[in-house]
């Protein structure tokens, strides 16, 4: 892989921030260790750690290659809610990363499911996302479905292009709504400030919408129903802080300050509806809210 091209864009940015903001997942620590063994180049030679930024310098950093990282199964429990040859539900709990990546080498649902289900898991998504049709947030908790197969990944896969897949969450968010429902049909795409997180962005973003509904509503915060007609990355989160009730708890797109008794964002998938992807016949699953999320609501204190 060659090196990657970056423009500096910001008078006086130091070359660890600039690196830190422009490659997606790379953090500061290890953008200090790019410089640091001279992987970073500027017109041919080595970027020293105290450069600042010139708006137009073009920067060259020759990224290492990704360490390969092996799906293995692994002995951990699954909350599995329905099953069958073609598929598998599962509900996932807050805390557990879906598939292998950086920096989570197991311990995941894809581990997890490789035990469970053997060898009988799709290969479409290559050998460290078998089965995953779709994911959810490690502090998400909720349905996620799988796929035994490739025939039922296809159908599955399709489901969620022509969003015939219906993906139903609960979420409790900061403030009141003042409407009862409502529709959130704003483009989403990664954030030109900081390339980790998401954003509405209306010029370069992909569609995206999320329709929400109020469950309950307590001092200061409501509980709400958000069904999913897109799924794109951390789509509820983007929305509903777009509109000025980020999710209780969520230090990325809300307050930055964490909720005592939650680890994540409070919002829970609760409940999925597909197409069976060999008989045809219209399957819904759901599961109950789960401990943290009924504990929230009961400290709030329901208004009426």
């Amino acid at each position: 892989m060659g090196p990657i091209l970056l423009t500096a864009d910001r008078a006086g940015e130091r070359a660890d921030q600039l690196l830190a903001r422009l490659v997606p997942g790379l953090t500061r620590s290890a953008a200090q260790r790019l410089l640091e063994e001279g992987a970073v180049t500027l017109g041919g030679g080595p970027v020293k750690k105290n450069y600042r930024a010139a708006p137009g310098d073009v920067l060259a950093v020759a990224l290492p290659e990704p360490e390969p990282v092996e799906a293995v199964p692994q002995d951990i429990p699954l909350d599995v809610v329905y099953e069958d040859d073609d598929v598998v539900v599962v509900n996932k709990p807050v805390g557990m990363v879906v598939h292998p990546a950086a920096g989570h080498p197991d311990g995941t649902l894809v581990n997890a499911l490789l035990y469970h289900c053997g060898a009988s898991l799709s290969g479409i998504n290559g050998a460290l996302r078998p089965g995953i049709v779709h994911r959810i947030d490690r502090d998400t908790s909720g349905l996620l479905i799988a796929a035994k197969n490739d025939f039922a990944h296809q159908a599955l896969a399709d489901q969620l292009q022509d969003h015939s897949l219906c993906r139903e969450y609960e979420a409790v968010c900061v403030g009141a709504l003042r409407e009862e429902a409502g529709t959130v049909d704003a483009p989403i795409g990664r954030s030109q400030a900081d390339r980790k997180r998401m954003a509405v962005d209306r010029r370069g973003g992909r569609r995206a919408v999320t329709h929400w509904q109020v469950l309950g509503r307590y001092p200061g915060h409501t509980h709400i129903r958000c069904e999913l007609e897109t799924g794109r990355t951390h789509q509820i989160r983007v929305h509903m802080a777009s509109i000025g009730h980020p999710l209780l708890g969520d230090t990325v797109y809300g307050s930055k300050k964490p909720v005592p008794g939650l680890a994540g964002q409070c919002l829970h998938a609760r409940r999925l509806t597909f197409r069976h992807p060999r008989t045809g016949e219209r399957l819904t699953v759901e599961c109950p809210l789960p401990d943290y999320f009924t504990q929230v609501l009961d400290r709030l204190g329901r208004q009426g």
